[in-house]
């Protein structure tokens, strides 16, 4: 099967500081992997390396055809066409509507021919859940639909693996439960998936592998001691 993500003893460092260290961890193609741990356990560090934000200093990390070890700096828009990030706070442009916010990364992009830029976005909307929404504002939709917008906005450019870093931080359990929902159907149709989270049982709705960041290091469990 396809790896997405490959890392080997890799330790990963914010502003000097050790935050992860011996880091091994192998992601296929369509697999879905929960990243969980508390707040300052190196989840959203981890996160950042993988879409080249961090550096590198030691291991080995392959993402999505990429070295992280070898890559130049003009590369990294590159690989991150072939990731989908899903942050916590939604990170909407709050001046333009759904529609342009979505076609705003379709430009930001690449994509130049009309008709391809408005099918993706009906396709998108509709993978989603939100295709009456497009004309709206930002600030008139839920926190639940926010972060819908949000994914919608990551799977733009069709990448291999999404990186939701606490996508249900901010919102109540039912809403949540769909987010979750959502990015297991993606991990389904074929995209890997990490999400980090500090939800435990949110990891008990829907189970997956679970990769536990605490006192410096990673480590595998199984869903049933949480």
């Amino acid at each position: 099967m396809e790896t997405i993500v490959d890392l080997k003893g890799v330790s990963i460092f914010q502003h000097d500081l050790l935050v992860l260290s011996e880091v091994n961890l192998s992601l296929a193609k369509g697999e879905f992997l929960y990243l969980v741990g508390s707040t300052g356990s190196g989840k959203s560090s981890l996160l950042k390396l993988l879409y080249a934000d961090l550096l590198l200093e030691k291991g080995e990390a392959q993402v999505a055809g990429y070295n992280l070890k070898t890559i130049k700096r003009k590369q990294v828009p590159f690989l991150r066409r072939k990731l989908g990030i899903v942050f916590q706070d939604f990170q909407l442009l709050m001046d333009r509507s759904i529609n342009e916010n979505l076609l705003f990364v379709m430009r930001a992009t690449g994509w130049k021919d009309k008709a391809k830029m408005n099918d993706r976005l009906k396709e998108l909307l509709q993978m989603v859940g939100m295709e009456t929404k497009g004309h709206k504002m930002p600030h008139q939709l839920s926190g639940g639909e926010q972060q819908r917008i949000v994914i919608a906005r990551a799977l733009v450019n069709e990448p291999e693996l999404i990186l939701a870093d606490e996508p249900t931080g901010n919102l109540d359990p039912e809403t949540s439960k769909g987010i979750l929902q959502l990015l297991h159907n993606i991990a389904q149709s074929g995209r890997s998936v990490i999400m980090a989270t500090h939800d435990y049982n949110m990891v008990r709705s829907f189970p997956a592998r679970i990769l536990i960041a605490d006192k410096g290091a990673l480590s595998q469990v199984d869903v049933s001691p949480l």
